[in-house]
């Protein structure tokens, strides 16, 4: 028998494509890009064209198993097979005792976007840590800082379609590598290349994106506040921007004219590495040509003033006007258009009260795991349930989640497809499906279409899916909610049936017949008919307190921060408190272009891609510390100390510039001289609580 199934990739990228499975005889034995979805246009990414590896791969845990080895070890001798029942009656054994002894806090679940399908994203799962009484995860190591800058001025997540940016004349890729993360987006850049369209690219490491720029600005680590300010008093100061549109849709514009005037040129320069002419040619060209499209990712928002980065850059297409405009405005996410019934599925009202009176939960950030789980806290951390996650190589400061992680009394299990670093600190690993092996639903937060991705597989071995352990652990519990027998179609009916919603006008059977569904914009103010360019902003309508752009934000300075952008030199930087430190090197803990964050780095046919154990060294900084190409370096500072190979090249062809070295972020075991963020500290960012990943100081020492 042979077939094709529909399904989307559930990664946590923008472009969410739609994928073509087939099965032949039961199994996959072909993966292919949908060409009919207008986004993924028949390709797939370096990745997930390679799933059947992942899949299939002789490495995937398949059955339920117990730790009888040490702590900190995996291998043949280090785990034995347990059935199903044994797991869940020991995971529901040790919950029980522990919620007992230390309460329901005693217990936390650390997840992210190891899958960012909204059924095993984030709904049994929830149920059931609320209905325990655990510690809440705040979840916000990757985007969190964005989000919050990007809403504090426009209200909420949306942004130019992608398909828009084919109609752009000038293009910036502003923290965002397209060419390696974001590569459905990228036809549409040609489009408008071949259109006359120029590609503008900031960034402080030479991505294969800025390979391809008709124009490169390196940029210092953490200083895009500065240069986005700077480039609003150019803006500003030559009476470029859209006075009309400043007048009839913004707030605090006299505000922000003001605080810009501090900003010049010549003094961004000085914090950017941007000459003072770059600065006012970049302005210029991004105020006098139209339309301009920015696509921001959240590279920008990885350091000490990440909330400010994005909301000074999001203040320049709406001071320009560029909202008004097909091929205009700015894309981060577009995650806000997808207004599925969050409560229905998660259900916060079981959450059980703990303590005195009606006190929720704590929360945890999980960027701070290694803190928490080493200091004394009321009540300690005795159990950890991780699942769409892999801390013990994401996590900042990763000697402190390692200490953590090896404490004997902590009980820690961990729900995953292969045997990950985390793992090794598990005391249960519990066998995951791939998104071959189950039904959900999928959002984007780099399009406007929603998707049904179909099961195509049967799951390996003894495989259950999040929303099948979960419901499994529920009835172990004696959770007798009829919420923990709900099916996944009734959680999909669920989750489309938000009031006043785009997703309420799709329903289950059309997702199913059609495979995706643009969202309907006929509800906001700012649209056309169904299938036209979407313009959120077009006419104003802004969801902010005020119903304008917010350039001044009183939310804001009630938090304390500048309630219109400032720039603050991040602590660990060269103009931060850190200056003159011994360590003077600025450390990218960077991403490569053919993992997925921790995810695919196991996969034999991607790492043949990769080169991860590299140090990037500027020629300049190399000579100072009498090192070569290819030789061995110590990079270390007060965390940790790793041990790479040096990459050294021409000044005009190094990945970075001097004073900035940078790193790939591997699994712990796969790296031999260390993990990168071994140098990383747990630090957060200035507003929304995100990771601060590209604020590190080093040093580097030839061995």
């Amino acid at each position: 028998m042979r077939g094709v199934v529909h399904a989307a990739c559930p990664h946590d990228c923008p472009d969410a494509c739609g994928v073509l499975i087939t099965i032949e005889d039961g199994k996959a034995v072909r993966i292919q890009g949908d060409p009919a979805h207008p986004v993924t246009r028949g390709f797939l990414c370096a990745k997930v064209a390679k799933y059947l590896e992942r899949v299939y791969s002789p490495d995937r845990i398949l059955y339920p198993m117990r730790r009888v080895g040490p702590k900190g070890t995996s291998g043949p001798d280090t785990f034995a097979r347990i059935s199903w029942e044994q797991a869940l009656d020991e995971i529901a054994a040790r919950f029980r005792q522990i919620a007992t002894e230390f309460g329901g806090e005693a217990i936390l679940p650390y997840s992210y976007g190891g899958t960012l399908a909204v059924l095993n994203g984030g709904s049994m799962d929830r149920r059931f840590f609320h209905r325990l009484g655990a510690s809440r995860l705040e979840r916000t190591i990757c985007s969190d800082a964005g989000e919050a800058g990007l809403k504090s001025v426009v209200g909420v997540k949306l942004g130019t379609e992608p398909e828009q940016f084919a109609q752009a004349r000038l293009i910036i890729a502003w923290g965002a590598n397209i060419h390696g993360n974001n590569i459905h987006l990228w036809p549409f850049i040609e489009e408008a290349r071949r259109k006359g369209a120029r590609l503008v690219v900031i960034d402080p490491y030479r991505t294969r994106t800025a390979a391809c720029a008709d124009w490169y600005l390196p940029i210092h680590p953490g200083t895009d506040v500065a240069l986005a300010l700077a480039m609003l008093h150019v803006i500003i100061g030559e009476e470029l921007y859209d006075a009309d549109y400043v007048a009839r849709y913004t707030l605090g514009f006299d505000a922000l004219r003001a605080k810009v005037r501090e900003y010049t040129p010549e003094k961004a320069a000085n914090w950017t590495g941007i000459t003072a002419d770059d600065i006012r040619r970049l302005a210029r060209e991004y105020a006098g040509t139209r339309p301009a499209a920015i696509r921001l990712n959240y590279g920008i928002q990885r350091c000490e003033n990440g909330g400010m980065a994005t909301r000074a850059i999001t203040m320049l297409p709406t001071i320009t006007g560029s909202w008004k405009e097909v091929g205009g405005g700015l894309q981060l996410s577009t995650s806000g258009a997808f207004k599925l019934k969050r409560s229905a599925l998660e259900r916060p009202d079981l959450e059980a009260r703990t303590g005195s009176g009606d006190r929720p939960p704590r929360s945890i950030n999980m960027i701070e795991l290694g803190r928490e789980l080493n200091e004394r806290r009321d009540p300690p951390l005795k159990a950890l349930y991780v699942y769409n996650a892999n801390p013990a190589a994401v996590c900042p400061d990763h000697n402190a989640v390692v200490r953590g992680l090896m404490r004997a009394d902590l009980f820690a299990v961990a729900h995953e497809q292969f045997f990950t670093d985390t793992c090794d600190y598990a005391d249960l690993v519990l066998p995951a499906t791939t998104f071959f092996e189950h039904r959900d639903l999928q959002t984007s937060y780099g399009h406007y279409y929603l998707q049904l991705s179909e099961q195509a597989i049967e799951p390996l071995g003894e495989c259950r899916s999040n929303v099948e352990t979960f419901r499994a652990l529920a009835e172990r519990m004696g959770f007798d909610e009829p919420c923990f027998r709900e099916s996944v179609d009734e959680m999909i009916d669920l989750a489309l049936g938000a009031e006043d919603s785009m997703c309420s006008a799709i329903s289950r059977e059309r997702l199913q017949a059609e495979k995706h569904v643009r969202l309907p914009f006929i509800p906001l103010a700012n649209s056309g008919a169904e299938g036209e360019a979407f313009l959120p902003f077009a006419k104003g309508h802004f969801p902010t307190p005020s119903g304008k752009a917010e350039l001044f934000s009183a939310e804001l300075a009630a938090q304390g921060l500048d309630p219109v952008a400032t720039f603050t030199p991040p602590v660990e930087s060269r103009h931060g408190a850190a200056i003159g430190h011994r360590y003077p090197l600025e450390f990218l803990a960077r991403k490569t272009d053919n993992f997925l964050n921790s995810t695919f780095c196991n996969l034999a046919g991607l790492q043949a891609l990769e080169d991860s154990n590299r140090l990037d060294l500027h020629p300049a900084d190399a000579a100072v510390r009498g090192v070569r190409d290819k030789e061995w370096v110590r990079v270390f500072n007060d965390r940790g100390s790793i041990r790479l190979r040096a990459r050294v090249t021409a000044d005009g062809e190094s990945k970075v510039r001097a004073g900035v070295v940078a790193g790939a972020l591997n699994w712990a075991k796969l790296a031999p001289g260390g993990q990168v963020n071994e140098l990383t500290s747990d630090r957060l960012t200035d507003m929304g609580g995100a990771a601060t990943f590209y604020s590190v100081l080093v040093e580097v020492a030839k061995e």
